[in-house]
């Protein structure tokens, strides 16, 4: 049954024909239920002629829009139910429509015979079923004629109807609603038969204002459901069949030379298409059962947690020291680390895609790092103040990975290194103004708080900062050749662009994925205009391959700004290298040889266990090819998700970049200033549902970045990645809709 084409839907129609057997609504073959496909102009409908009680999944049957049967080659030859050009024409004229039931039960047979419509009893009738219970005119069964009569009132918005003579249909926007629409026909038809023949003529209606009220809820739950076929896109097909992509594999190969994450770049106009086609749609998150199941988890299963985040509420700001660490309903604390796996305080194991937010390639807490930085500082300890070996290994070893960082100096974090690469920008040009392209995150300074996440936001999250400290920023619309030009050109009046800023994937790693030739072009306008290209590679250094994102495309920034890679995962972590020309701005101590200098500085910044821990760390990713086995890791798990995202029907798009993948369900990392109103409508709802997402996942097992990024490291085997995707399914079947 594992292998059966459409199997969810096969199963949908198994099961809704088991409940309505138990509720006594089918009698032996009458009537027949269909579900559609998700994705597909196909629903899975009841074969002819054979018992419900005894009907498996591969039993029933997959007709196309048509009324077409589609055999799918599984051996299995029955033949479908006589009214599938009715269920043809149910599907094509109501896209909300995603069951179907069509039975023959009594009482509202009674009224098929009697050719009775039924008004609007009660506000509950209205609000599931329609204005009325309509009579659609007789036609034999079967036939074209009956189809287009059904078709004719199925337009109007009701979901359900008494066929002449015949029987009911009803419908519904899942399987459950269908059934429930049905039931609800029952139990309606009941009440109006006993009415009509305790006091004929003196059945009253509900007032016609409450009538509008219920139905116009109807009509818009009915639109809701109508704009997820209606903007979706046809997903990405992964047969079930198909082979995933190894990491094991690429683990076990020989190979000549160090290479690169990603496999195979990815089509940006496609992946944008689709991240648009889910924006436009309404948001499609858990069922309200499966969601209380999901804080149910963290209240029973991670109390110990709960305890200590709760008493940092009273130490620390907002209760954890870090963004990553905020997550729904609350924080877990960790208090073990190991590969591809974190252990919270309660003993619950997860697989571990934050990685700390990107920079353990080599999987979390590696011991080969470990013990050689514990013999460094055994030596000299974590910090001497004074020159250390090791400083000068970590640039050695950088440069011979990224020939273009001909120098470097070291940092604290990533937000330091983006501070140092504008200041030693307006130093070098003698101009002040810097450009970045709107949405990306360069860390937290006054001058890159701006346009931060959202494109065209400018200073919505600069509170604190001063209106002259950002005077001197500008923000290019993503991807926009275009506009980047444009800034350019304004620039010059305002005395000249120092720098553009740029995360070489798209900002926020990706989540706006830029075109392969996208930074080369960037390249060429900064040459015209006189401008350095400053690549933030805080993520991408190392994690794309040890050339970095500049090696990959082949293009070489003036500066290259880099972060929590750059020391394995080890505090102290960022740094900035570039050209010999401009990073001697950089000079320290009396050497005033160099021209102008600039103030950047920090006790801590190039200690020991740092330098040391990024130049084991590099070492070891050279040695093992663990970018390539982690870019391999993020191929199979997105190649899975795709799968699992085509097999339930939802909108969700998943795209990776190598090591980084992308699962957007909602979409509000894609949303920006063009469309203020949407932007202002939709942006809570769309960034909780992100959250409550990440909570389905912490509670099956996975951790993530705020429920929409995962990291891939060496440690992800084809095990772990397969794991993973089973706990991926599980909560993919609890979506709403499923």
């Amino acid at each position: 049954m594992e292998n059966v084409e459409h199997r969810t839907s096969r199963q949908h129609v198994v099961d809704m024909c088991r409940t309505m057997l138990e509720r006594g609504y089918l009698k032996a073959t009458e009537g027949n239920v269909s579900v559609r496909i998700p994705g597909r102009e196909l629903y899975a409908v009841t074969p002819s002629n054979y018992g419900y009680e005894r009907m498996r999944a591969e039993d029933v049957c997959i007709v196309d829009f048509d009324g077409k049967h589609v055999p799918d080659g599984s051996g299995v030859e029955l033949k479908p139910s006589i009214e599938c050009g009715m269920h043809a024409n149910i599907y094509r004229e109501r896209p909300d429509v995603n069951a179907i039931v069509h039975t023959h039960q009594p009482y509202a047979s009674a009224l098929a015979f009697l050719r009775k419509e039924i008004p609007a009893l009660t506000d509950e009738q209205v609000r599931f079923l329609g204005k009325k219970v309509a009579i659609i005119d007789y036609a034999p069964s079967g036939t074209g004629f009956l189809a287009k009569n059904v078709q004719k009132k199925v337009a109007g918005g009701d979901n359900a109807f008494i066929i002449a003579n015949h029987g009911v249909v009803a419908v519904g926007t899942d399987p459950e609603r269908a059934v429930f629409n049905m039931a609800l026909l029952e139990k309606v038809s009941i009440a109006y038969l006993l009415a009509l023949t305790t006091e004929t003529g003196k059945v009253y209606t509900i007032p016609a204002a409450i009538r509008e009220i219920a139905f116009g809820k109807l009509r818009k739950d009915e639109k809701r459901i109508a704009e997820q076929i209606t903007k979706a896109v046809p997903p990405i097909r992964v047969p079930v069949d198909e082979e995933l992509p190894s990491a094991d594999e690429v683990k076990e190969a020989p190979r000549a030379e160090t290479g690169y994450a990603i496999s195979e770049y990815l089509d940006v106009d496609d992946t944008m298409r689709r991240l648009k086609a889910l924006v436009d749609q309404p948001t499609r998150g858990l069922r309200h059962d499966a969601l209380l199941d999901v804080l149910n988890y963290f209240e029973t299963k991670c109390r110990g947690s709960k305890e200590i985040t709760d008493r940092a509420k009273k130490r620390i700001p907002g209760g954890v020291q870090h963004n990553l660490a905020f997550n729904y309903p609350f924080p877990l604390a960790v208090d073990r680390a190991e590969g591809a796996y974190l252990t919270d305080r309660d003993g619950n194991t997860y697989i571990d895609f934050l990685q700390a937010g990107g920079p353990t390639i080599l999987g979390s807490n590696y011991a080969p790092v470990n013990e050689q930085v514990a013999a460094v500082i055994r030596e000299s300890g974590p910090v001497t103040g004074l020159f250390h070996e090791y400083e000068l290994k970590l640039a050695e070893i950088i440069n011979q990975y990224m020939p273009h960082i001909e120098m470097y100096r070291s940092l604290g974090s990533g937000t330091e290194a983006v501070m140092a690469a504008v200041r030693a920008a307006r130093a070098v040009t003698g101009r002040k103004m810097v450009i970045k392209v709107g949405g990306a995150y360069h860390g937290w300074s006054d001058t890159m708080v701006y346009g931060l996440r959202v494109p065209g936001s400018f200073r919505m999250n600069a509170k604190g900062i001063p209106f002259g400290v950002t005077a001197r920023t500008r923000e290019a619309f993503p991807h926009s050749i275009g506009e980047l030009r444009r800034k350019l050109i304004e620039n010059r009046v305002r005395g000249g662009t120092a720098a553009v800023i740029v995360e070489p994937l798209g900002p926020e790693s990706g989540t706006r994925p830029v075109p392969k030739d996208y930074n080369e072009k960037v390249r060429k306008l900064c040459d015209e205009f006189g401008a350095l290209l400053v690549f933030d590679e805080v993520v991408t250094g190392f994690r794309v391959g040890l050339g970095g994102a500049a090696g990959y495309f082949g293009v070489t920034p003036d500066l290259t700004v880099f972060g929590k890679a750059v020391s394995g995962g080890y505090p102290m972590a960022g740094g900035v290298g570039g050209r010999a020309d401009v990073m001697s701005v950089f000079g320290s101590g009396l050497d005033g040889k160099s021209g102008a200098h600039i103030q950047v500085g920090g006790t801590l910044s190039a200690n020991p266990l740092s330098c040391a821990a990024g130049y084991f760390a590099i070492q070891e990713m050279a040695r093992t090819n663990a970018p390539v086995i982690a870019g391999r890791a993020g191929d199979r798990l997105t190649r899975g998700l795709q799968r699992l995202i085509d097999k339930y029907g939802l909108p969700y798009v998943a795209y990776n970049q190598g090591s980084i993948v992308h699962l957007e369900c909602s979409g509000v990392m894609l949303m920006d200033m063009r469309s203020p109103i949407k932007l202002l409508k939709e942006n809570k709802g769309r960034k909780r549902l992100m959250e409550q997402m990440g909570a389905a996942y912490a509670a099956h097992g996975i951790i993530t970045l705020a429920g929409s990024r995962l990291y891939t490291s060496m440690a992800d085997t084809d095990e772990v990645i397969d794991a993973a995707l089973e706990r991926f399914d599980q909560v993919f079947a609890q979506v709403e809709g499923v």
